[in-house]
């Protein structure tokens, strides 16, 4: 090679590295500046965001609360890059926290597919139905608790079934002059009982994805504070309910009767959908191709024995059902009162966006935070003075209710405790199901006894009932932290890691 090809080459060398862009200079820059450890002043600066933007925006100013977490994430980020953090590594932990809740994400949506298929397939309306029919005026609280659990777990909705058989139910109290507080508050405690332990229930898959549960594993464990919650609430109801009278059970419950009875045909195959995914639940067999084969038997069902077309039934696992689907000879979907309307037309894939929407906007906040370590040096401060077991089931109480109360959104005060503390729990080696179980317990169960949050103030519209009258007969709302402290203390129900566990959650964050 010659001299002054030589020179050239080296020439061009120089001016392609001369030529670097600037960004690159700012990237190297970045990685050399050092991390510093926030203060604890510096670190509470975006969770009090949070508390002022959800407080004020969400429940003063009735904003959305999808750019209010992320307002929220970008004071975070803010602080990141005061803390001397850059970009990359600001949207690697968003990304990473994503990635680790990806399978919950995809549970969620199944879960919407579930519930249009089942109602296609005439699962839930099925269910619904028998559950009306043992309806009895004398037992009417105890009724109430029982039926409304059974339609919440079957949709997966506390609203939904409040809002219709609850509603019968108010009419039944009225017509025999019942106490209407009571009735109310078994509605409400019905309701949410089966909200808690469905798995068609948003709030019941959030609590899985923020904690890193599996859901079938977080139903099971809640089962030590749900169900004793509302045994004590039956006993209750069974004991005041004795003044209750006979009565005849008003004319909107026989309409809903009349009306699923004309548009669907009972068959006991219509619960193999149902068998699918208890089955699953019980043989700890993998969430999603579970729900799948579900759903798949929901459509056949709807095809077989519904009438539906095929086209309709998949619509409906995507778009939700409607009634005007069904295609049994003789029945008109036009007639169909509102009532029924409401609690049919549900469900489908599409139903779950606006829930993995804030989904996505909280866990974008909570990886932006904890990029930073604002949240390791938060929590160790809290929890500094926590030595025990039940001092942590009791500190993430009041976390949970301090967060419900303050944000008045049950999803989010599932999220950002959900996951603050799951770390904790795992240093310490508890299994995080106890983390989700409590989150639940403090949480969910709460916003609906509480009068300025939407979920109190729905409750109090649809049943006709103030919240603070009907809160204290919701018993198992209340009482299912007094389990949770007592299971805490006792170490019953309380499940451990071993240290290969600890080892493994820990490793992968």
């Amino acid at each position: 090679m010659s001299e002054s090809r030589i020179k050239d080459d080296a020439g061009s060398t120089s001016s392609q590295g001369s030529e670097s862009p600037r960004a690159d200079r700012a990237d190297r820059a970045d990685k050399a500046r050092a991390h510093r450890s926030p203060s604890v002043w510096v670190a509470a600066i975006p969770v009090l965001t949070l508390i002022v933007l959800l407080g004020g925006g969400y429940i003063a100013a009735e904003l959305p609360v999808e750019p209010l977490l992320i307002a929220s994430a970008v004071v975070a980020g803010v602080v990141a890059r005061y803390l001397g953090y850059g970009w990359d590594e600001i949207i690697s932990s968003i990304a990473e926290k994503i990635a680790k809740t990806m399978p919950a994400i995809l549970i969620l949506i199944c879960v919407g597919l579930l519930i249009g298929t089942w109602m296609a397939g005439g699962t839930i309306p099925m269910l619904i139905y028998f559950g009306l029919k043992i309806i009895s005026p004398k037992f009417l609280a105890l009724i109430a608790l029982i039926v409304t659990a059974i339609v919440s777990l079957c949709t997966g909705t506390s609203w939904g079934s409040a809002g219709t058989v609850g509603v019968a139910f108010m009419g039944v109290a009225m017509g025999v002059d019942a106490n209407l507080p009571m009735v109310a508050g078994a509605i409400v405690a019905g309701a949410y009982f089966g909200d808690k332990l469905s798995p068609l229930s948003d709030t019941t898959n959030i609590a899985s994805v923020a904690t890193g549960v599996n859901l079938f594993t977080h139903i099971r464990h809640l089962m030590w504070t749900t169900v004793p919650a509302f045994l004590v609430s039956a006993a209750v109801y069974t004991v005041f309910g004795l003044q209750s009278h006979g009565g005849a059970v008003p004319e909107k419950v026989g309409t809903i009767l009349s009306t699923l009875d004309a548009a669907f045909n009972w068959n006991i195959l219509l619960l193999v959908p149902v068998v699918v995914v208890l089955g699953g639940s019980i043989w700890k067999k993998p969430t999603i191709p579970v729900m799948l084969v579900s759903a798949a038997c929901a459509m056949i069902n709807a095809v077989v024995f519904e009438h539906v077309s095929f086209k309709n039934a998949v619509v409906a696992g995507v778009n939700g059902f409607e009634v005007d689907m069904v295609g049994k000879a003789g029945f008109d979907a036009s007639a169909v009162i509102e009532d029924v309307s409401r609690l049919l037309n549900r469900g489908g894939m599409n139903s779950m966006m606006s829930v993995l929407l804030i989904c996505f906007c909280a866990i974008s906040f909570a990886g932006v935070v904890s990029v930073s370590g604002s949240l390791d040096v938060l929590i160790s401060r809290v929890l500094k003075p926590v030595r025990s077991t039940f001092g942590l089931i009791l500190a993430t109480i009041v976390t949970g209710l301090a967060t419900i109360g303050i944000t008045s959104n049950g999803q989010v005060s599932l999220l950002i405790p959900g996951e603050m503390l799951r770390d904790e729990y795992v240093r310490r080696s508890l299994h995080p199901k106890n983390l989700s179980r409590t989150i639940e317990d403090a949480a969910t169960v709460w916003e609906p006894i509480l009068p300025w949050t939407s979920a109190g103030a729905y409750m109090a519209g649809t049943l006709g009932v103030a919240t603070l009258s009907y809160m204290p007969w919701a018993v198992s709302n209340w009482i299912a932290i007094f389990f949770a402290m007592l299971w805490g203390a006792t170490g019953i129900g309380i499940a451990r890691l071993s240290s290969q566990e600890r080892e493994r959650m820990l490793a992968e964050g």
